[in-house]
């Protein structure tokens, strides 16, 4: 019979859920959260369990919020070995969450040695894109499309309540909306780099988070960096593919005993 472990990231934007069996993921599941963040993490929790599930793990915040849980994780021992394990190169994770952005830094056996998270301001997340982009009246999702071949405009605040206001201004003076975009692009990825190198950047640097679909961003992020941005198909669930890999280890250390 098979073996699966199951982890759930409860985040601020989307839930998700990595079913593991101890060499591949072989299911993930998200939606998006709810004003009931309970009601999200027990959708994935069904979607997700069956009876092959021997433990969950719950990271994210509302790791509290499901009572079956095994075991609760803080994101960034998740988001660390859900990176490390989509790429066993990595050194620097960059995870840019619906309300906070994290940067982690591990050695060579892929332990958590240093990290910084601001959680303080919007600007700083992928709230303030998903903000801007609902001004200009365009899917995040299609955001590479609505800004290819666009000339970027410069955002001067970084401030999500001004920039919306800069946002709407530029619209009254007929500025192309891609343009904007691009612009909005350029200002949170500059942002993003300035606090990464509060770390002391050696390697190329694994991103994390819904962006990392964007690439646009990635490219954008890169140049800021000035390393190599990775990412991968399944990038956005890293912290629950973290939680889920955490959760087979602690398994098969209880069987041991």
């Amino acid at each position: 019979m098979s073996i699966y472990t199951l982890g759930i990231d409860s985040g601020s934007t989307y839930t998700k859920g990595a079913l593991f069996d101890g060499k591949k993921i072989i299911k993930t599941y998200k939606i998006r959260t709810s004003a009931k963040p309970k009601e999200s993490i027990y959708l994935v929790y069904n979607n997700l369990f069956n009876e092959n599930v021997k433990y969950t793990i719950t990271t994210g915040y509302g790791r509290d919020l499901l009572k079956e849980s095994d075991k609760k994780v803080t994101e960034i021992t998740c988001h660390a070995q859900g990176a490390a394990f989509l790429n066993e190169k990595t050194r620097i994770i960059i995870d840019l969450g619906g309300q906070d952005c994290k940067v982690i830094k591990l050695d060579n056996s892929l332990n958590v040695i240093d990290f910084i998270m601001n959680d303080k301001c919007a600007a700083g997340t992928g709230r303030f894109i998903e903000v801007m982009m609902r001004i200009l009246e365009e899917d995040i999702k299609n955001i590479d499309e609505f800004v290819k071949n666009k000339n970027k405009v410069n955002i001067s605040s970084m401030c999500t309540v001004f920039a919306e206001s800069e946002i709407i201004s530029l619209l009254s003076q007929d500025v192309d909306r891609g343009d904007i975009a691009l612009g909005v692009i350029h200002s949170i990825a500059k942002r993003t780099a300035n606090f990464a190198r509060r770390l002391k950047l050696e390697n190329d640097v694994f991103f994390t988070g819904g962006l990392a679909n964007s690439n646009s961003f990635k490219e954008i992020l890169s140049e800021y960096l000035d390393f190599k941005v990775i990412t991968g198909e399944l990038s956005q669930y890293a912290g629950a593919i973290g939680a889920s890999v955490i959760g087979y280890k602690k398994y098969k250390k209880l069987c041991t005993k």
